[in-house]
C-alpha cells in the first residue's frame, strides 16, 4: 500500500495553513473542523529502566516477611512477592516516591550476574524530575540493589491527551499498522495498564500491537483515572495549559471526557532505535542505554509511532485527526533532530539495504 497523504490544512479563512485547524478532503472538498480539539498534555507517561549486576545479599533478606514495611535506601518501602507474568520474583514499592523495583529475574539465578531488576516510575515521579535527575535515582536504587551494575536499557511510553474528539465507531476497522494483534475492550473485560487491571464499558478502550514491541492504546482517561482514585490529579496536569481567562474555550473543560492516545515501546524496540538511529547534524550514532539519554529524542519518536499506525479517513489519506496528533503534539521533553531507523542486527544498515524488520524515517526541525 502506497504511504498515505494528509488533507491540506487550512486557517479558518480557507487560506492553506501547515497548522490550520481546517482540513478539507482533496478528493471530495469536504472539509473538516478540528478547531474545538484541545490537546492537554503530550508527555511521557511510564518509564522502566532494566539493569544487569549481581544481587547483594542483604536484598534478598527484605522479603524474608512478604507485604512487610522495610528501609531500604533511606526509604520505607513494602515488600512483597510478585506475579510469575511480571518476570520478577519480588517487589519494593514506595507510592509517594512513585517507584517500583521488580527483583530477581524468574529466569536467571540468583547467584549469577543476570537481569535482575527493573525499575519502574509512575508518571508523578516522572513529572517531577529532569530526565537527568530521575536516572541519577534509578541508577542510585539500582547501585543499593545490586554490584556489577550495569543498565540494560529502557522502555517507555508515551502519552497525548485531549478533549473534543472520541473514537468513531469504526476506529478498529479503519486502523491500519503492521501488527495484526488489535483489541476493541467492549462490554465487561478487564485490560492490563502497567501493572493494574481496568474494567470498563462498551468501545472505551483500544489496543493495537504487541507487548513486546509497539503498542497503540486509545482509550477514556477520565474513566481510568477516576476508577484508580487519580483523577484529582491528572485535573490539575490537564489545568496547566489554562489561560488566566476562565471562560477560555481552549481551557480544560471538566465536565467533557479526556481520551489518551498512548505509544508504548518495548525495550527491544527502543535498543533496535539505539542501534540503528543516528544524529542528523553531527552524522554520529546514537547508542544509548538509559531513559536520560534517550529522551532527547522522544518527539521523533512520538512521530515515528504515529506513522506506523495509520487512521484513515478513506483509502491513501490519513484521519484529519491523525494528521493533528503526530504533527501538532509537542512532548515536554527536549528533542534533538536525528535520523531514526530500528536495527535488528549489530550492524547498522543504510535504508536502501534494510530488510525483515527494520524502519526507517528522520525527521529535521527547520
Amino acid at each position: 500500500m502506497a504511504k498515505p497523504k494528509d488533507f491540506l490544512r487550512l486557517d479558518m479563512l480557507a487560506r492553506e495553513d501547515r497548522n490550520g485547524r481546517l482540513f478539507v478532503d482533496p478528493g471530495t472538498a469536504a472539509f473538516v473542523d478540528l478547531s474545538k480539539v484541545r490537546l492537554l498534555r503530550c508527555g511521557v507517561d511510564t518509564v522502566r529502566q532494566l539493569y544487569r549486576g549481581l544481587i547483594r545479599p542483604e536484598i534478598m533478606a527484605l522479603f524474608e516477611k512478604p507485604g512487610a514495611m522495610v528501609e531500604f535506601a533511606g526509604e520505607i518501602w513494602h515488600a512483597g512477592r510478585v506475579g510469575r507474568d511480571s518476570g520478577y520474583q519480588y517487589k519494593l514499592q514506595n507510592a509517594d516516591l512513585g517507584f517500583v523495583l521488580l527483583i530477581k529475574n524468574f529466569n536467571a539465578k540468583l547467584e549469577q550476574i543476570g537481569p535482575h531488576l527493573k525499575i519502574e516510575v509512575s508518571p508523578h515521579a516522572i513529572d517531577a524530575l529532569s530526565p537527568e535527575r530521575l536516572q541519577e535515582r534509578m541508577d542510585y536504587y539500582a547501585a543499593a540493589v545490586m554490584t556489577h551494575r550495569e543498565r540494560n536499557q529502557c522502555a517507555v511510553h508515551l502519552a497525548l491527551d485531549l478533549q473534543g474528539w472520541t473514537p468513531p465507531a469504526d476506529l478498529t476497522a479503519r486502523m491500519h499498522c503492521r501488527a495484526r494483534a488489535n483489541r476493541d475492550i467492549s462490554g465487561i473485560k478487564e485490560i492490563e495498564w502497567t501493572m493494574e487491571a481496568a474494567t470498563y464499558g462498551k468501545g472505551q478502550s483500544f489496543l493495537f500491537g504487541s507487548a513486546g514491541g509497539v503498542q497503540l492504546g486509545i482509550y477514556n482517561k477520565t474513566l481510568q483515572a477516576r476508577a484508580h482514585d487519580k483523577l484529582d490529579y491528572w485535573e490539575s496536569v490537564w489545568r496547566r495549559r489554562d489561560s488566566f481567562d476562565a471562560k477560555d474555550p481552549e481551557n480544560y473543560d471538566p465536565t467533557q471526557g479526556v481520551w489518551r492516545v498512548e505509544l508504548r515501546y518495548h525495550h527491544s524496540i527502543i535498543q533496535q532505535f539505539a542501534s540503528g538511529s543516528t544524529d542528523v547534524k553531527t552524522g554520529q550514532a546514537i547508542d544509548t542505554d538509559s531513559f536520560a539519554a534517550f529522551s532527547a529524542h522522544l518527539e521523533g519518536l512520538w512521530r515515528y509511532g504515529m506513522s506506523q499506525f495509520k487512521l484513515l479517513a478513506r483509502p491513501g489519506y490519513f484521519e484529519p485527526i491523525w494528521t493533528l496528533l503526530r504533527e501538532d503534539a509537542r512532548l515536554i521533553c527536549q528533542w534533538t533532530p536525528w535520523s531514526m531507523r530500528r536495527s535488528t542486527s549489530a550492524t547498522t544498515r543504510p535504508l536502501e539495504a534494510s530488510r525483515g524488520r527494520t524502519w526507517s524515517c528522520s525527521w529535521e526541525t527547520s
